[in-house]
């Protein structure tokens, strides 16, 4: 019998949202200022693409400068690349404009089966809005669907807002985020990430 997660990242991008997400009229109550679309990685236009890494770049590029793992836009294209990546995108419903994006895995973390989120980012004008959160619980009802432990993502501790955000969707951080660490002075380095999950299973 094939594994759950190789059976799921083998179904095609239509038939992996059709199965686990109704997202057709996904936002359209709630913001009918949007329009949602799905893909995976190798089907996701390029210009689309190009839109969604300019807008990691405009809001998360100094987070990464300020941290170890510092800003590349090469190995985040690569990224965004992976095989198994899975991508909702969001439009403005008059312009066409990217509003923002969310993108995912279906993966193995620790031992564990996962619904990994990688990115989640709006334009300035669609923060603080709801849509985010509307986001998450998509993605967290994908999880359930199909049958995973539950939803990992990794933030910058610099991104507080982002941090006490994910607190109050019930996000803690996981057993398997860095731990500080005590340097050869005494002092004690905390990571700049922090890995939070929220169990999809009782």
């Amino acid at each position: 019998m094939a594994k759950l997660i190789e059976t799921v990242n083998a179904l095609s991008g239509p038939e992996f949202f059709k199965q686990y997400a109704d997202i057709g009229t996904l936002l359209v109550d709630e913001f009918p200022g949007l329009r949602a679309s799905t893909s995976i990685a190798k089907d996701l236009a390029k210009d689309t693409l190009d839109a969604c890494l300019a807008l990691i770049e405009l809001t998360s590029a100094q987070d990464y400068q300020n941290s170890e793992i510092k800003w590349s836009t090469s190995k985040k294209r690569k990224e965004m690349k992976l095989p198994d990546m899975k991508y909702i995108v969001l439009s403005d419903a008059q312009s066409g404009s990217l509003a923002g994006f969310i993108s995912f895995m279906v993966t193995y973390e620790d031992g564990y089966e996962v619904l990994y989120l990688y990115e989640i980012h709006f334009t300035p004008s669609w923060q603080g809005k709801g849509v985010g959160k509307r986001l998450m619980d998509v993605i967290e009802s994908i999880g359930k669907s199909v049958g995973l432990e539950k939803v990992m993502l990794t933030v910058f501790r610099s991104n507080t807002r982002a941090v006490t955000w994910y607190q109050t969707l019930n996000y803690v951080e996981d057993e398997y985020s860095p731990a500080p660490r005590r340097l050869r002075n005494g002092t004690v380095k905390e990571p700049t990430y922090i890995i939070m999950s929220k169990r999809l299973k009782d």
